[in-house]
């Protein structure tokens, strides 16, 4: 099974940078920032200043969209 990775570019902080997602995860993206009524744009923007983030920016979406669709974890 191959898997397509569709690239977008973003500003970021002012500067340019493309961001390499799977088609399910910018619709992920997309149905979240609609929700939220927040450009997604800024969803992007959100994740990447997150603070302690140590995954790349792609790795940290993926997980946000995931984060998202599980809601909160009980301890």
């Amino acid at each position: 099974m191959t898997v397509k990775k569709l690239k977008r570019s973003v500003t970021l902080a002012g500067h340019r940078t493309s961001i390499s997602l799977e088609a399910e995860f910018w619709t992920a993206l997309a149905d979240i920032a609609a929700e939220k009524g927040r450009p997604l744009a800024r969803i992007i923007d959100e994740v990447d200043k997150r603070e302690g983030r140590d995954q790349n920016l792609s790795s940290a979406l993926r997980v946000f969209v995931l984060a998202h669709y599980r809601g909160p974890r009980e301890k």
